[in-house]
């Protein structure tokens, strides 16, 4: 088994001083290592989902990849104005303001098994909001599922009952 973690690229004080950015352009160049990314997370959902739900950006690399492993579809969820036909929009808070996503209004069936896909979970409110957006559509959120997860910023107990599953986990920034 591939060691992951070995591809993902730590860049101190990105975006900002303190932080710590994890960055997965490594990772995504490495055939063999993308390879067992993606069939790691099909594996996991094989017969188990009606859809996959990417969320901008890069869950739309990592979703696609997904849906095509499983032979689904895959949905999308942007920013607002970046959708063409009708849209449910919802808005979250960011650590300073609050920002909004979009989906397509026909973007799935209700009742749908949704696998809500993005690169990284950190304190949740992204996801948070894609979750809202498939159970306003009336689909069932299978889980939530991150190439990374930062564990000390607690974003997978902001997204409770929604299962969460991560394939790489950093307990300190």
């Amino acid at each position: 088994m591939v060691d992951l973690k070995a591809f993902i690229r730590s860049i101190p004080d990105f975006p900002k001083p303190g932080i710590v950015f994890r960055d997965i352009t490594p990772l995504l160049a490495h055939g063999p290592a993308w390879r067992e990314t993606v069939n790691r997370l099909a594996d996991r959902y094989r017969g188990g989902i009606d859809i996959v739900l990417g969320i901008e950006s890069r869950g739309f690399l990592i979703g696609a990849a997904i849906a095509y492993a499983l032979g689904q579809g895959i949905a999308v969820v942007r920013k607002p104005g970046k959708l063409p036909a009708a849209t449910l929009q919802t808005r979250y808070a960011l650590e300073y303001g609050t920002d909004a996503l979009e989906i397509h209004q026909d973007a799935f069936a209700p009742g749908s098994r949704v696998l809500v896909v993005d690169d990284l979970l950190a304190t949740g409110g992204t996801a948070q909001a894609a979750i809202s957006l498939v159970q306003q559509l009336g689909g069932q959120v299978v889980e939530a599922a991150f190439i990374i997860e930062l564990t000390f910023l607690g974003g997978r107990q902001r997204l409770v009952p929604c299962p969460v599953f991560s394939l790489v986990q950093y307990d300190n920034e």
